[in-house]
């Protein structure tokens, strides 16, 4: 696993050995990376200078694909020790401490922010339906800017996060599926 682009393009990113954790592939996280870029609704502003968070982060690699793109901060959240461990080495390895902040934490009971992130990577277990309940969490925390987009992998067999059907939620800008995988964009 490396990243894919940006200034740290090619540094290989550490990722703890056994199922427990689920790195984006670096097939998944160009694909990603291309749409943010090249759709309408992104481009290479909603990158520079950003505030990103990266939940359920794992080895931080959409974070610090982010940070190799042009965004000024990452803020992420991991509970694993492992996970933890590799994320801190791939943070050291691209020589990001200072733009980085690693919160040893469950992301469903984030502290108050001290900023927020206009782009927000989450990438919770399969089939536990943690996304809503994270969105509404890092909204009540300020950790989501007005307008912020969010990045969300699901399992590819997964119900979506928001059903229309409830009501007023964010509105879904794109969607692609790799794999096992479905990666939503979403407008908040």
């Amino acid at each position: 696993m490396r990243i894919i682009a940006g200034s740290r393009r090619g540094r290989v990113l550490a990722a703890p050995a056994g199922p427990a954790t689920r790195p984006t592939a670096d097939r998944v996280r160009q694909a990603l990376f291309d749409m943010l870029l090249h759709a309408p609704w992104g481009g290479h502003a909603l990158l520079a200078d950003a505030h990103v968070l990266d939940a359920f982060a794992g080895t931080g690699a959409l974070g610090l694909e982010a940070l190799s793109r042009g965004a000024a901060h990452a803020t992420f959240f991991e509970t694993d020790r492992m996970a933890l461990a590799a994320l801190r080495a791939n943070i050291r390895t691209c020589r990001w401490e200072q733009e980085c902040t690693v919160l040893a934490r469950d992301v469903t009971r984030p502290p108050q922010a001290p900023r927020p992130a206009s782009l927000l990577f989450l990438d919770p277990p399969y089939h536990k339906n943690l996304v809503p309940q994270t969105m509404t969490a890092l909204q009540a925390a300020g950790w989501v800017a007005p307008g912020a987009l969010a990045v969300v992998e699901t399992a590819r067999d997964e119900a979506h996060p928001y059903d229309p059907a409830e009501g007023a939620h964010p509105t879904l800008l794109a969607e692609r599926q790799h794999g096992a995988a479905r990666l939503s964009i979403w407008q908040l």
